[in-house]
């Protein structure tokens, strides 16, 4: 049996690689560090065909077009030994074939995708779930210690996913009230922690400080946007941010 025809096989390339089939680790047999790149890009770009000099593009800085066969192969025929002689189908362009598979970064953005359309529902007990599904495995590092375009690429989807995924656990938090008002406070702080120019995090730290009935702290982070926005940007925030301020006034 070969790994496309079992009915389920699950990868975690976020974090450390790993790789299961029917409850048994095979990642510690790929084939070294190149194996284990070759594989990732594989997986990352397993919905279309790769040509071999775009493989050996992302396994080696300015490979040698003659030598790439003679570098690729022996990687590629140690991958369709460990999961199966179909598992890796084509020749001059090759994709990795698995019908049935969960791939962490997949059911991260289809997580999010969820959450968020759960979020512009107003439903926010179904926007929780996926939306820590997605902030989970967004919180990863992709290929520590690597370094190459496509591995920038995949890096830059996770920070966005990660915000947008924060985004969504806020309003969750916040639509839910009670005690998940904490989460949407700790929501907020991240995201004005690690977007300081994004005021969607401002708004949710506003929003949740009020239910909790902390206006001071609230008018306070208005604040502390008021400055950030002024001394790297020069420019005031935006008016939907503006009336919420307005409206946390008038209640003071």
């Amino acid at each position: 049996m070969t790994l496309a025809s079992l009915p389920l096989v699950r990868i975690q390339i976020c974090g450390a690689l790993a790789v299961e089939r029917d409850g048994q680790r095979l990642d510690d047999r790929l084939p070294g560090r190149q194996g284990r790149l070759l594989f990732t890009y594989l997986v990352v770009n397993r919905h279309r065909r790769i040509p071999r000099d775009k493989l050996a593009e992302a396994l080696w800085r300015e490979p040698d077009p003659a030598a790439v066969d003679a570098r690729l192969n022996p990687l590629l025929s140690k991958l369709r030994r460990v999961f199966g002689a179909d598992a890796v189908d084509g020749r001059s362009t090759l994709r990795l074939c698995l019908r049935d598979a969960w791939i962490d970064l997949e059911a991260a953005a289809e997580a999010i995708h969820r959450a968020e359309s759960s979020v512009a529902q107003q439903d926010w007990p179904r926007a929780w779930g996926p939306a820590l599904t997605a902030l989970f495995v967004a919180e990863r590092d992709f290929l520590p210690g690597e370094d190459a375009p496509w591995i920038d690429e995949i890096r830059h989807q996770l920070t966005e996913l990660r915000l947008r995924a924060l985004e969504c656990y806020a309003a969750a938090g916040l639509g839910i009230g009670g005690t998940e008002l904490a989460a949407a406070v700790r929501a907020g702080r991240q995201l004005t922690r690690r977007a300081p120019l994004r005021e969607s995090g401002y708004r949710y730290l506003m929003q949740a400080f009020a239910a909790q009935g902390n206006l001071a702290e609230a008018l306070g982070v208005y604040g502390q946007l008021s400055d950030c926005l002024r001394d790297q940007l020069g420019v005031s925030p935006s008016p939907a941010t503006r009336e919420l301020h307005a409206r946390l006034l008038a209640v003071t």
